[in-house]
């Protein structure tokens, strides 16, 4: 198992990096496939991936990715866009669910359009970080927070590891393990920014803003961990999928990543 684990991880990590490197085009291709594979893993487990609302979802994911890379609506940010775009998917999914009441429960309706938020808009934010000034840089930051401050907590977890942080959500992740997350994510973003300023423009005053605020970003990228793990428990899933051998689905290795990358964005959108 930690062959396969070991395995499938370092192909993904290859296939990810050829993503970022690449970027433009390449890069929001990618995410919008990665994000339809999401919103299906997420939609399976609320039980209604093949139904009419799912596919408004669907659709809604691609309409969302050719706004961000166009820009149609030139006179609104991108932000605005969003959320035009939702509030007119809403209204589809509404006569969806009049015209085949009462087929359709609100909840489904409710489950559509936070998966689209939580997944499709959430990991746009990739690609939006990517086309910043320095983005070909500062796009990593978004896994070296949530990678690594998971691979930092689960370390100092197993070494020093008493106190349960979530005993009833996930027993084996304690405070000692959370506290080890967030210094190592401030550690690495640290030694990161610094070969940054090395071979390019970027300010060094900077790398200290950047890696105090990494430290929050840690946080953030836990508690879209746990929440990834509460939704699962609470229907009943134990992974999102088995796409990613030995990780299970997109959700399943992407939940932490999905947090972090809206987080990541404004932090080098502001500074």
């Amino acid at each position: 198992m930690f062959k396969t684990r070991l395995f499938s991880g370092a192909i993904l990590v290859v296939i990810l990096a050829a993503f970022l490197v690449l970027g433009g085009d390449v890069l929001l291709v990618g995410l919008t496939l990665v994000s339809m594979i999401g919103l299906y893993e997420w939609l399976r487990m609320l039980k209604c991936e093949k139904s009419a609302l799912a596919w408004v979802g669907y659709i809604g994911t691609v309409l969302h990715y050719v706004f961000t890379r166009f820009n149609v609506f030139k006179v609104f940010a991108l932000e605005v866009q969003w959320v035009l775009l939702m509030a007119f998917l809403m209204i589809i999914m509404l006569t969806v669910y009049v015209f085949k009441f009462p087929k359709y429960k609100p909840t489904d309706i409710f489950g559509v359009l936070f998966g689209f938020v939580y997944v499709s808009i959430f990991l746009s934010y990739v690609y939006r970080t990517r086309m910043l000034t320095f983005g070909s840089w500062l796009v990593w930051l978004i896994f070296i927070v949530s990678w690594g401050c998971d691979t930092s907590a689960y370390c100092v977890g197993m070494l020093f590891g008493k106190h349960k942080m979530a005993p009833q959500l996930s027993p084996k992740k304690s405070i000692e393990g959370a506290v080890g997350g967030i210094v190592g994510t401030m550690l690495l973003t640290g030694l990161y920014l610094f070969l940054i300023t090395k071979f390019t423009a970027f300010e060094f005053e900077r790398t200290a803003i950047l890696v105090l605020l990494s430290g929050v970003a840690a946080f953030v990228s836990m508690i879209g961990d746990l929440a990834a793990s509460a939704f699962k428990r609470q229907c009943d899933c134990k992974d999102y999928g088995t796409l990613i051998p030995g990780h299970g689905g997109i959700l399943d290795r992407f939940d932490s990543v999905i947090f972090v990358s809206p987080i990541v964005f404004y932090f080098l959108a502001f500074l």
